[in-house]
């Protein structure tokens, strides 16, 4: 394979800053207080693993556990997340969001999927199929 040229890289870099200012432009619409990226990804972490702990969401963005712990603090402060006691082992806490919390993933689940419908909006069927199938390859790649 080929390396890709100055220009190409040029190109991707613009189109994934203006992606990036449209997509945090949006997020911050529609809430009263923004989110920061590591707090959205816990809270839609929390929303999609019920009874994950700190370290689960830790290993699965791959940042250090005092990281998700000052993320967890900010969002219990804010009243979106519940940090529990797991009876089992009075050591370890789960996260559940609350029902501020439930509202405010619904609310950027929201704001996501109208992003991607404008993206994608834009695209014919097969371009679509053609692109999804490139971001996954991208993503899901081994380095």
């Amino acid at each position: 394979m080929n390396e890709p040229t100055d220009e190409q890289m040029a190109k991707i870099g613009a189109a994934f800053d203006a992606f990036t200012r449209r997509h945090k432009l949006a997020d911050a619409s529609g809430v009263e207080r923004p989110f920061n990226e590591l707090d959205k990804q816990v809270l839609l972490f929390a929303a999609d693993h019920p009874g994950g702990g700190p370290s689960d969401v830790a290993r699965f963005l791959a940042v250090p556990n005092t990281t998700i712990s000052s993320a967890t603090d900010r969002l219990v402060k804010r009243g979106l997340l519940d940090r529990d006691r797991i009876e089992e082992d009075r050591r370890a806490i789960s996260l559940r969001l609350s029902e501020a919390g439930e509202a405010a993933v619904a609310a950027l689940r929201e704001v996501n999927q109208g992003l991607y419908r404008m993206m994608l909006g834009r695209l014919s069927p097969s371009e679509r199929e053609q692109f999804i199938a490139i971001i996954t390859k991208i993503v899901y790649s081994d380095d």
